[in-house]
């Protein structure tokens, strides 16, 4: 054997030489070596436990610090309040109060009935039922329309229905069945008028009465106003129907003198006076209307 700077060498194959083992132990260049092996398996179980152990002390510690400050972030929410509750007294789903469910609004399907009409309650006899009278369709001693008041004179009801009429208006008024008529005067600055209704018990025939109207109402003097439109005085007449009523109008001027077209005085008192009585007649039918609909 020789040395040289690099180190030991040995002999060739030739010499079949074994280099000394320079811990005391023979071994031959085949056979491994079982006591290094042992010791390094034995190192790197070690290790993998360590590595384990520490692993799971990461994880525990991780753990921990996320509950501390779900805690604390918990404890901070719920300074201001008196309430605290711990993690054990939150609600589980199954203490969680159920909606209950309420029953809706139930509607019917049927459409209510149509209120009465109140032309239905004046158009017939049968059905028109409530009092009638000079007091109930002139009531009052005054009548004010618009600015304007007529002082109420006489009235008159009579079922002789030709003696409240002048030329052919009493047999028209016989001849369709009338039953009554009743009469109003009002009065206002030297122009009266009077109103008059005849009362049938259709509207069929009231209707019919108008169409083949002819002369015309007989004025009605008394309290206070003088007779007016007679002994062939010119007047302004008006015919008109409502229901199971026919109502006429006669004006003019109390000295006797004839009505011209530019009396507008006259005109606009005998549409005031047609106008009332078409609103007292309505109200009849309204008034039963809504009792009717009352009782059910």
């Amino acid at each position: 054997m020789s040395f040289g700077q690099g180190g030991p060498s040995w002999g060739g194959p030739e010499g079949q030489q074994s280099p000394q083992d320079p811990y005391g132990t023979q071994t031959t260049p085949d056979t491994p070596d079982w006591a290094a092996l042992a010791d390094a398996s034995a190192a790197r179980a070690r290790r993998k436990r360590w590595m384990y152990i520490g692993g799971g002390v990461l994880a525990t510690a991780v753990v921990g610090a996320i509950v501390a400050t779900a805690v604390v972030t918990t404890n901070g929410n719920n300074t201001n309040t008196d309430n605290t509750n711990s993690a054990s007294e939150l609600p589980t789903p199954e203490t969680l109060p159920t909606e209950s469910v309420q029953p809706g609004p139930s509607f019917s399907s049927q459409a209510p009935p149509p209120p009465p009409n109140p032309r239905d309650f004046i158009s017939s006899a049968q059905k028109d039922k409530l009092p009638l009278s000079a007091d109930t369709l002139f009531p009052g001693k005054k009548l004010k329309m618009g600015d304007r008041a007529y002082a109420k004179g006489a009235t008159n009801r009579t079922t002789s229905c030709s003696a409240a009429t002048q030329g052919a208006l009493g047999s028209v008024l016989a001849a369709n069945g009338c039953d009554q008529v009743i009469r109003a005067t009002y009065s206002k600055d030297g122009v009266a008028v009077t109103i008059g209704v005849a009362v049938f018990d259709t509207a069929a025939q009231a209707q019919k009465a108008k169409e083949q109207a002819s002369g015309g109402l007989a004025s009605l003097p008394g309290a206070g106003v003088p007779t007016f439109c007679r002994a062939g005085a010119i007047c302004r007449k008006t015919t008109n129907a409502y229901g199971r009523y026919a109502y006429f109008t006669v004006a003019g001027f109390t000295t006797g003198k004839n009505v011209t077209v530019s009396d507008k005085d006259v005109y606009t008192t005998g549409d005031d006076l047609a106008e009332f009585t078409f609103r007292q007649i309505h109200q009849r039918g309204k008034t039963q209307a809504s009792a009717a609909a009352a009782a059910g």
